[in-house]
């Protein structure tokens, strides 16, 4: 990563997730589509002190909130979809003070990962979680877990990937508790693998663990680096999850991190390469190679699934930002407050993968919308290039802990930067709303 005195970032705009750019909706049709979109009135979102005591539970009865039905204020706005938001790229923008963040805390969430409790390893600051994300020429308005809650009622959103992925389920689960808990539906013990469901709505919230996407194996774990080495196989699906999306009405993707680690590529069961495995008479690949295959191979598990008729979401990389060295070689990230993004750039690898990744979405999409299947973009790379201030670095376990844990400056704390990403997520699924109105009323027309 290299910090710059200015330049643009040279990803800025999506064409991708926004589709293609939408006429001017009459405003009959909007009220339609307001109707359709939510289907009841659903209150604006507030701050966590002016929910409801019921609603804020502890671990141990997140089962009995589970089963108190959301209370709705017919009284108060619902969601406002204006023709700007058809315009907007509402990944291209710049973080801006917030002071009535967080919407929750490391007290009022049982969900969040030991290693992302930020707060309650001593983290001294708090500025970090007081940030916003204004998209470039509109507004992107804060989660409200109540509109989100009522547009995925009786349906069902499942992430697959790493644990980045995970840290992004338990931030949604985080940003929803204010409205419910959801009970533990899992149909294995396994953790990697659960199933959360939330009684009053009928959604069930799913995580599949497959850091590769693709089918894989630790060969050693050791390895060059000692991280491990693994076995990937670049053309095989990994059925531990794409036996499971058929009943799943959203699915989000999300790969990156694991593909610096060394590893052995095969297709065909064939040995074609490696990634920094440093073993004789095996061509040595750089990281893309293989991680174009994996995510080609991705896609194309989904779109061979006959029953699977979700929308499939994949959410771009969110950048680490070691300095000072490398994750094993003494780096941090110290910095307290986000970039400018005319004082960062996308480039090196960063920006090969981020490119890599927009390729292979497009090739699936297009594949993808042969079979009548929907593919969108979550692009959170220019957003969270921004936040070297919001990892937990060294506040992910205690200071006199003895354990064998580098500075963590890939993943983040919660609160923290990532809680935006339900701000897309709920966003995303309003124009999705707003699409399916619209394209009913050219139907009808």
């Amino acid at each position: 990563m290299k910090v710059t005195a200015g330049g643009d970032l040279p990803h800025g705009k999506n064409n991708h997730q926004q589709g293609t750019t939408l006429r001017s909706t009459p405003k009959t049709l909007l009220l339609v589509t307001l109707t359709l979109i939510i289907l009841t009135v659903v209150p604006l979102y507030y701050p966590l002190h002016r929910y409801p005591s019921t609603t804020t539970t502890t671990h141990a009865s997140a089962t009995t909130a589970a089963t108190i039905s959301p209370v709705y204020h017919p009284q108060d706005e619902v969601i406002i979809i204006n023709d700007n938001h058809h315009k907007c790229d509402v990944f291209s923008g710049e973080w801006v003070p917030n002071p009535d963040a967080p919407y929750y805390d490391n007290m009022t969430c049982w969900a969040i990962h030991e290693h992302q409790n930020c707060q309650k390893y001593g983290r001294p600051d708090s500025d970090f979680m007081k940030w916003r994300w204004k998209p470039d020429g509109c507004d992107l308005p804060i989660f409200n877990p109540y509109q989100f809650l009522e547009i995925v009622r009786d349906k069902s959103l499942a992430f697959v990937g790493d644990s980045v992925g995970r840290n992004q389920m338990q931030s949604l689960i985080c940003m929803l508790s204010r409205v419910e808990y959801p009970i533990d539906r899992s149909i294995t013990k396994d953790e990697n693998f659960k199933r959360w469901y939330y009684v009053s709505y009928n959604f069930t919230l799913a995580t599949f663990w497959s850091p590769f996407l693709v089918k894989s194996e630790e060969a050693s774990a050791d390895g060059p680096t000692h991280n491990g080495l693994f076995n990937l196989y670049l053309d095989e699906f990994n059925e531990k999850w794409t036996t499971q999306i058929d009943e799943f009405n959203y699915l989000i993707l999300n790969t990156g991190h694991w593909f610096w680690r060394p590893a052995l590529y095969y297709v065909n069961r064939q040995i074609v390469g490696c990634r920094y495995c440093q073993v004789e008479n095996i061509t040595d690949y750089p990281m893309t190679f293989g991680y174009r295959k994996a995510i080609r191979t991705a896609f194309k598990a989904i779109n061979s699934r006959e029953k699977f008729k979700g929308i499939t979401i994949l959410r771009t990389f969110a950048p680490m930002h070691f300095e000072g060295g490398e994750w094993n070689e003494g780096g941090n990230c110290l910095r307290k407050k986000p970039f400018k993004s005319s004082e960062i750039t996308l480039e090196g690898v960063n920006l090969e993968l981020y490119m890599t990744q927009i390729e292979e979405f497009r090739r699936g999409e297009k594949e993808g919308k042969e079979k009548g299947l929907k593919y969108r973009l979550l692009d959170a790379t220019q957003s969270m290039l921004l936040r070297p201030d919001g990892h937990p670095s060294r506040y992910g376990h205690w200071p006199n802990e003895n354990v064998t844990l580098y500075n963590d400056c890939v993943h983040w704390c919660l609160p923290g930067p990532i809680d935006t990403w339900s701000d897309f997520l709920l966003h995303m699924l309003k124009m999705e709303g707003l699409r399916s109105a619209e394209e009913k009323s050219h139907v009808k027309g």
